[in-house]
């Protein structure tokens, strides 16, 4: 038997574990009511997931629900932010519960990890899409923004970047998947559900100088910093990290690390002084913490080898128009 819209967001989306003490009034009304602590801004960032877009339309329905809210955390991350609530717009082609039921269990476990409380939303019928706005609290005085680089200061990538746009090339068919089957896995998983840097974010509050979460490319998310900023930089491309699974694509890994896009890691900048604090963190960190290149006052980001020649980078990343 079909469901109805409201069938639909009574069982899967409007009785779920989390419950947060600051939501006065979730799902069921015309607005949630939530209450904003008083020492902190609320930061607000929104994402739209498009089936032939963002994923393929018979992708596994646990990883597009994992997605589309990690996408969204992983903003809150770039601006040190505790995640808190988030509200869901979903367009679905059809009736679908056995599609809700498993999008629902990628959703609201990530939900679970960082307790996420989702507080309203909407159900349409139309082309797949997911819309996701996720909310979360910062002191405003810390929030980590895009334009607080300063000459001088290094620039930083967490994770290994190039490893979801490496998966997608492979899933086009435009390179060969790895021989290794624990490293094609490995390659889809950074695809399907990436992993929102969130405590990374929380720790380099008062430490880096602006942040920026990787999604269109690491090359052309950097330059929103500079451009934010006001500089340039120097990017060592031979410094930057690899996994071994991208690490066996010799040929195409600094393109795929630059330009890749998908990959929500977070890169960030931070003056020298900050330098031995941040390593000591990460040392704690489950991801990689790596240094790639210094902000310069002249304008324009710069690729250099280890031998001092310029590499020329095909693309800079992602561009939903181009």
């Amino acid at each position: 038997m079909v469901q109805s819209e409201f069938d639909l967001i009574r069982r899967y989306l409007a009785s779920r574990p989390t419950q947060r003490a600051d939501v006065l009034l979730g799902i069921g009304d015309d607005c949630a009511l939530l209450r904003v602590p008083q020492d902190a801004a609320l930061a607000v960032t929104l994402d739209t997931l498009v089936a032939g877009i963002h994923f393929a339309s018979d992708a596994d329905p646990v990883g597009i629900g994992h997605k589309s809210l990690a996408v969204n955390l992983s903003d809150l991350a770039a601006m040190g932010a505790v995640p808190a609530w988030a509200t869901l717009a979903l367009t679905l082609p059809e009736s679908d519960e056995s599609w809700l039921a498993a999008f629902c269990e990628g959703f609201f476990a990530l939900a679970g990890q960082f307790q996420v409380q989702l507080v309203g939303g909407d159900t349409t019928h139309g082309p797949l899409s997911i819309s996701v706005q996720a909310h979360g609290f910062v002191p405003g005085h810390q929030a980590l923004r895009r334009d607080g680089a300063n000459p001088g200061d290094l620039i930083f990538v967490t994770g290994s970047p190039g490893d979801a746009g490496m998966a997608l090339a492979i899933l086009q068919g435009r390179l060969t998947p790895p021989s290794d089957s624990e490293q094609a896995t490995y390659l889809q998983t950074r695809l399907d559900k990436p992993t929102p840097r969130i405590r990374q974010g929380l720790e380099l509050r008062g430490l880096a100088s602006a942040a920026i979460d990787i999604s269109d490319g690491l090359a052309q998310d950097l330059g929103h910093i500079l451009e934010s900023s006001g500089l340039g930089a120097s990017l060592q491309v031979d410094q930057l990290p690899y996994s071994p699974a991208l690490a066996t694509y010799a040929d195409t890994a600094i393109a795929m690390a630059l330009a890749g896009g998908d990959d929500y890691e977070l890169c960030f900048t931070a003056p020298p002084a900050q330098v031995e604090r941040i390593l000591d963190l990460a040392a704690g960190w489950d991801c990689a913490c790596t240094q790639i290149g210094v902000i310069e006052t002249e304008l324009g980001l710069r690729h250099l080898r280890a031998d001092g020649t310029v590499y020329q980078p095909v693309r800079l990343g992602y561009d939903h128009f181009a």
